[in-house]
């Protein structure tokens, strides 16, 4: 009788405390490391578990055991503090950029005639470094001072169609009865080698290579402080008729409504050339600062 009741009481303490099962997780969890701060400075250290702690571990565990890493004081010599940071950090501290070089830019240079685009353009390349003009191929002849190949490439329009044909460039246009056209290959080679690529270009140009390009490219509108002032720029340049300035006039007027589809406007005021120049540089600043960088393959 004593002996039954024993029993029945054994078997409700076991229900009531049922005894732990240990879960896999538990008994091959990695152990993570704990930080020490002692009078000798800072140390790393494997956090033990009460199990663990209260049992002397085997060889093995000792290898796999994390060494204590100690920091040296601030007062330590830089190299020595350098490679204590490597130390108990467990890495070492790469020499490689944080942030990528900037991708070349297209920079589209735009604007009526007679704003100074070859002025702007001119000093804009002798200021600043790592730029590549984009000579334009153009059927007119040259003017006064032009120079084949710095200037424009210069061709009959024989051979301009030619080019069209094979198919040798990004755009073309005909403009007051002449041909103008960007060339594939120079824009190809110079973005290779991590030139920033500008292109100048008239009104209808900058057109084409905003639906080639889409928001790839930066789109500039050069503009006068006045309309006044344009029209005085384009009778001291005498390369025109009356007729002629009066077709250009007509046109700058018109093209002006197109500056909102531009990315900014620079005016080149007379006499403040390197005002002008000076914003573009600030403009290319500014998108190579960007955190998403434009990028164009041709």
């Amino acid at each position: 009788m004593l002996h039954l009741r024993l029993r029945r009481l054994f078997t409700g303490l076991q229900r009531a405390f049922p005894r732990p099962v240990p879960s896999p997780s538990s008994t091959h969890s990695s152990v993570p490391n704990r930080l020490h701060l002692s009078r000798s400075g800072l140390r790393v250290a494997p956090l033990m578990s009460s199990s663990a702690s209260s049992s002397s571990p085997s060889p093995s565990d000792k290898d796999r055991r994390a060494p204590h890493v100690t920091l040296p004081p601030s007062t330590a010599d830089k190299s020595e503090l350098y490679r204590g940071l490597e130390a108990v950090l467990g890495s070492k501290f790469s020499s490689e950029p944080l942030i990528p070089p900037p991708h070349p830019l297209i920079i589209v240079i735009s604007g009526p005639s007679g704003v100074g685009k070859d002025a702007v353009i001119k000093k804009l390349q002798e200021v600043r470094e790592g730029l590549h003009f984009v000579v334009t191929a153009t059927s007119r002849a040259k003017r006064q001072g032009e120079v084949e190949g710095k200037d424009y490439y210069f061709v009959t329009k024989e051979e301009f169609l030619s080019m069209i044909e094979r198919n040798e460039l990004l755009e073309y246009a005909l403009v007051y009865g002449e041909y103008k056209g960007i060339p594939k290959q120079q824009i190809r080679e110079h973005m290779a080698k991590g030139y920033d690529i500008v292109l100048r270009v008239d009104i209808q140009g900058a057109e084409t290579l905003r639906s080639i390009f889409g928001k790839s490219a930066v789109f500039i509108f050069l503009v006068a402080e006045s309309e006044a002032a344009l029209v005085k720029r384009l009778i001291d340049r005498k390369t025109e008729t009356s007729d002629m300035l009066l077709v250009r006039v007509a046109t700058a007027r018109e093209e002006m409504k197109h500056v909102r589809n531009f990315d900014y406007v620079v005016v080149n005021e007379e006499g403040k050339l390197d005002n002008a120049v000076k914003l573009v540089e600030s403009i290319i600043d500014v998108e190579k600062a960007k955190v998403d960088q434009r990028k164009l393959q041709i």
